[in-house]
């Protein structure tokens, strides 16, 4: 499958107008502006990789459905080295199945998400027991294959 291909046509949306809500306070407003200054080709690990001060942790589940495809594809290309998916895996299981980001998504995109997850456990499994995720890819998987 073309995974990251088809999180771009399944969660295709309309770039947010903003991502974070940027009036709250300086640190919102400055994760919204970096935010803002990437869309989800060309965003990375410079922006999403340090889990100390990564601004998805302040996006709004819009603007996690909008930079999808971006997750997928780092998770992809990180899975021998820094390791997105871990990152990745947090987001998805937020505060379980009530997390905004997994309410705010249709049937067939839960799907999606449920299948990558399952992907990334058949095929990636030694890189995430290496990296201490297996409990969060196995949560993350019960949230979104409930659709």
């Amino acid at each position: 499958m073309n995974w990251i291909g088809t999180a771009k046509k399944l969660f295709e949306a309309q770039r947010p107008e903003h991502f974070t809500n940027h009036e709250h306070c300086e640190e919102c407003a400055e994760h919204d502006q970096t935010l803002l200054s990437s869309d989800f080709d060309t965003i990375g690990l410079d922006v999403l990789g340090n889990p100390g001060w990564e601004p998805i942790c302040f996006t709004s589940a819009e603007g996690k459905k909008y930079f999808l495809p971006a997750f997928v594809r780092l998770s992809l290309e990180t899975v021998d080295d820094e390791f997105y998916f871990d990152q990745f895996l947090f987001h998805l299981e937020g505060n379980g199945a009530d997390n905004d980001f997994y309410l705010s998504c249709s049937t067939e995109q839960r799907e999606f998400v449920a299948s990558f997850i399952s992907y990334m456990i058949e095929n990636y499994s030694e890189q995430i027991e290496s990296n201490f995720s297996t409990d969060e890819a196995l949560k993350s998987y019960e949230i979104w294959s409930k659709s």
